[in-house]
């Protein structure tokens, strides 16, 4: 398998290959990752990896009970995460491709990137001014039945959007034609269903694509049957992962 180190960006969400993530970065250690990238030519590939936080917050742990006001928060790139970062992240991650780096005013960054390939987290190094992680890059295998799972993921996945309510204009279903390479569709719907980071990280983890499209028609069932009895929810966009802050 292909190694590599990479800049690292944890995020409270999972990146899948083909989506597109959205970044506003203000923290310093991410700005300093923004820096760098920003050395390698517009011709080559601006990449770092993305891995999901296990706890889902980004936050110096304090005393139990309420935070201590007093508290001196922690610096430097491994902050809020422990004396072993690697503890703190799920140990699969994504690619992402910065296609699009803007530098504001104040010195913060407006980013656009692209997730492309799965990687596993072999080591963390807080040695310098951002994270960086030497990832091992996972193969997409398709596994038995993938096409015949796809075309049954695709449907369930249009019936659970017609009863995400709210779901108007920028949902899949408007007049966008869904696409019907197996691991392409497994990705799609893992990203565009509303879960919880958890049971999007054991997607993106799944060790073939027909494993990761019997998972969703699993959950697709589940959460449809849940929709029925809710009462009309918020519109989603659901063609892109959300913007997320560091």
């Amino acid at each position: 398998m292909t190694t590599a180190r990479l800049p690292l960006f944890p995020l409270n969400a999972v990146l899948f290959p083909g989506l597109v993530l959205p970044l506003n970065v203000f923290e310093e250690r991410y700005r300093a990752m923004m820096r760098e990238l920003l050395k390698i030519d517009e011709s080559q590939p601006r990449r770092f990896a993305v891995v999901a936080i296990r706890d889902g917050r980004e936050v110096a742990p304090t005393a139990p009970g309420m935070p201590d006001p007093t508290a001196v928060p922690e610096k430097g790139p491994a902050a809020g995460f422990g004396p072993d970062p690697m503890k703190a992240f799920h140990g699969v991650g994504c690619v992402a491709d910065a296609a699009s780096v803007r530098e504001r005013a104040d010195g913060s960054f407006e980013l656009l990137a692209t997730g492309t390939k799965r990687v596993r987290l072999l080591s963390v190094d807080a040695s310098g001014p951002f994270l960086t992680a030497e990832v091992e890059e996972l193969e997409e295998r398709q596994g038995e039945e993938a096409g015949a799972l796809a075309e049954g993921v695709l449907r369930a996945f249009r019936t659970y959007q017609k009863r995400l309510a709210g779901a108007r204009e920028r949902s899949l279903a408007a007049g966008t034609e869904l696409p019907d390479e197996p691991s392409v569709v497994s990705y799609l719907v893992a990203a565009a269903a509303v879960l919880d980071i958890p049971a999007k990280q054991r997607l993106l983890q799944a060790p073939d694509t027909a494993t990761r499209l019997r998972e969703e028609l699993r959950l697709l069932r589940a959460e449809t049957a849940v929709l029925r009895h809710l009462p009309s929810l918020p519109a989603v966009d659901l063609t892109q992962a959300p913007t997320s802050p560091n």
